[in-house]
């Protein structure tokens, strides 16, 4: 009877349970059973395992192997996990040392052949282990990348199950994964630049007003105004990303296994309008996975064609755009995803899209208009900061360029550096993170700057909600003005902005 066991880590979201890999070898029949609430994907890793290990010269004993994932209590799903149960079994099999196996936490699929894979989620793998004081981690060498942003632990890559056990001690002749190819080379995507919208001033300065503050946006317009155009590259003028926001947009973007790697860009999500609840928000069957919004954490989430969207999966935007996460309950637990993003949407302002062009060319009656931009609810669009009226220009071809993304970031980050000046030793870095009641009590300008504010809270027309996030567009427009006093200028534009009519 021979025993040994390995590490492993199972994620549930973003947050992982330890999990230690027993392997057992007795003198009964020959049989390999994996125990431990596995799923079907992990089941089949007895096959995987036993075929891996022959084709890498490591033969497993004729007799009854067991494999215990524990505690077994916890659901264990992917194919993550082979590469611990081999290690584990071949030290049971005293081809491998035990006592270096123990030390190590493996992450990895096997192919037949005995090559190492890559599999999903290794980032936020590390991140979990390492907050659970775990310093030691064997990858696949195609994840070698990721795992290295982790700071202050021990990985080791190999892309063969040989090397793997010749690094903990076996004789065996090491072998190179032959299926390894080398990575094509990408041409790099079309740089977008604010310079290549013709006229549109107005929305520029609202887009680069949004991307200072963190403010939420809507564009409504006739088709071809240029709202698609200019979401695409508010991206553009967003400062980049610094090293905790890209560890954090890495580890959503590595759990869903989407490329891209660690890039100091904001992401940008643009999801068709027949997007699920589910797409948007995060779930699926099993262990939830993260959804649009956690995937546009740190960037843009922008919705074009916004009234087409199904409701609820607009209403379920709600309370992340408040908390800046998002908590999605199943019967196992409670998975939480960040989901800290800028919303933008846009939308024509009839069915047909021509309601506001002078030609006649709409089609629509009225009732069919009210109900059409009705499909975007007072609650979702209370939490949007800038409403704005996107109109043609006719004689854009005659206007004067707009500046460049280079010039307008510049803005941007300037403004931004004063805005954390001013919010320095407060958990917020943002002006559109800052709570009402602190908003209120520490930064709201004189009564007599607020008195349009108060006048509009006093007639309905704005909410509690909508009258603090005029005031922080107004402290945004005050930054960019390079000002930490808010002007009654200031405070007309933001209401202009914020309460512009549809």
């Amino acid at each position: 009877m021979a025993l040994a066991s390995t590490r492993a880590i199972t994620l549930f979201g973003l947050n992982g349970t330890l999990l230690e890999v027993e392997a057992d070898i007795s003198s009964n029949l020959p049989n390999f059973i994996l125990v431990g609430l596995p799923d079907a994907s992990l089941s089949e890793a007895t096959s995987r395992v036993r075929a891996a290990c022959a084709n890498s010269g490591l033969a497993l004993p004729g007799r009854r192997i067991t494999v215990n994932l524990s505690p077994a209590s916890v659901p264990k799903r992917g194919s993550s996990f082979d590469l611990a149960i081999a290690v584990a079994v071949l030290a049971a099999s005293g081809l491998v040392e035990r006592v270096s196996v123990s030390r190590w936490l493996h992450i990895g699929e096997l192919g037949l052949d005995g090559s190492l894979r890559a599999v999903n989620g290794v980032l936020p793998s590390l991140l979990a282990a390492k907050r659970l004081g775990f310093k030691h981690f064997i990858v696949p060498k195609a994840n070698l990348a990721e795992a290295n942003a982790v700071r202050g632990v021990d990985v080791k890559a190999f892309d063969h199950l040989s090397q793997v056990a010749a690094f903990h001690g076996s004789n065996v002749t090491v072998q190179e994964d032959s299926t390894m190819q080398a990575p094509s080379e990408s041409s790099e995507p079309a740089k977008l630049c604010f310079s290549e919208v013709m006229g549109q001033s107005e929305a520029v300065n609202a887009l680069t007003i949004a991307a200072a503050g963190g403010h939420h946006m809507l564009m409504v317009g006739s088709p071809g105004a240029g709202k698609t155009m200019l979401a695409e590259r508010l991206p553009t003028i967003l400062p980049e990303l610094d090293e905790e926001q890209v560890i954090e947009t890495a580890a959503v973007a590595s759990l869903s296994g989407l490329e891209g790697g660690l890039s100091r860009i904001p992401p940008f999500r643009a999801p068709h309008h027949s997007a699920s609840t589910a797409a948007l928000i995060g779930g699926g069957l099993g262990v939830p996975r993260p959804g649009l919004i956690s995937l546009a954490h740190n960037g843009v989430l922008f919705l074009d064609e916004a009234p087409e969207f199904q409701a609820p999966a607009l209403e379920s935007l709600r309370q992340p755009l408040e908390s800046g996460e998002v908590f999605i309950s199943r019967a196992a637990g409670v998975a939480k995803f960040p989901a800290r993003f800028q919303l933008v949407m846009a939308a024509n302002p009839c069915p047909c899209g021509y309601a506001w062009e002078l030609n006649g060319k709409c089609t629509c009656a009225e009732p069919a208009k009210s109900r059409y931009l009705g499909k975007l609810s007072g609650p979702l669009l209370d939490r949007v900061d800038i409403n704005l009226k996107i109109s043609r220009q006719p004689r854009a071809l005659e206007s004067h360029p707009n500046a460049s993304s280079t010039e307008l970031r510049e803005k941007v980050v300037q403004a931004r550096a004063l805005i954390r000046q001013r919010l320095s030793g407060t958990p917020w870095t943002l002006n559109s993170q800052i709570p009402g009641t602190y908003l209120r009590k520490h930064l709201k300008p004189s009564a007599k700057l607020t008195a349009p504010l108060d006048r509009a809270l006093e007639r309905g027309s704005l909410s509690m909600r909508g009258y603090d996030r005029c005031l922080r567009l107004a402290l945004t427009i005050a930054a960019m003005r390079t000002s930490d006093a808010v002007s009654s200028d200031d405070l007309g534009l933001a209401l202009y902005l914020r309460g512009a009519e549809l």
